[in-house]
């Protein structure tokens, strides 16, 4: 039998009293709904501690937890801090345990930069669950994230390229 997806959640900021933002509930969410989905497969939890707060790992793994996903499935990632050392820890994580590709839950104009640098890496990717349509945020938020990743993406896409083989050689 083969091995099941990694479904790895990408963080997003925590509030000062340790809740977690909006972005990070959406997110949460999505892992919950993949790992529904996908009974039996592990989650990574990827995202340091920010300027406030715990790590977003740690809060993602206690509001799964109180969702009654078990602790077995949970894996931490709290060194990464940003989305491209999110996307080589779950390519690490990935290829150390052979699964075959990797979900991705994260909001709907960040997802598509995240499995770019996935494929770039040689990872195959699937969207994890999301609504449909545009989130609850203003128009100013969205153009905003429009923007942003405009830029991040050829910007991210370029340093995988660029240090392909350096994170593919990496000790697992």
């Amino acid at each position: 039998m083969a091995p099941p997806p990694l479904i790895v959640i990408f963080g997003a900021a925590v509030l000062a009293d340790g809740r977690p933002s909006r972005a990070l509930a959406r997110r949460i969410a999505y892992g919950l709904a993949a790992a529904n989905e996908h009974v039996g497969a592990p989650i990574l939890c990827s995202g340091g501690a920010g300027r406030v707060g715990p790590s977003e790992a740690s809060v993602m793994m206690r509001v799964l937890k109180g969702r009654g996903v078990t602790e077995d499935r949970l894996i931490a990632d709290e060194a990464s801090l940003d989305t491209l050392q999110s996307v080589v820890a779950a390519f690490r994580q990935a290829r150390r345990d052979g699964h075959p590709r990797v979900i991705v839950c994260s909001d709907g104009y960040h997802t598509p930069r995240i499995r770019l640098m996935l494929g770039a890496l040689g990872v195959a990717s699937a969207a994890g669950p999301s609504p449909r349509g545009p989130y609850d945020a203003s128009l100013w938020h969205r153009v905003r994230m429009a923007l942003r990743e405009a830029v991040a993406i050829p910007y991210d896409v370029a340093i995988v390229l660029a240090r392909r083989r350096e994170f593919i050689n990496l000790t697992v």
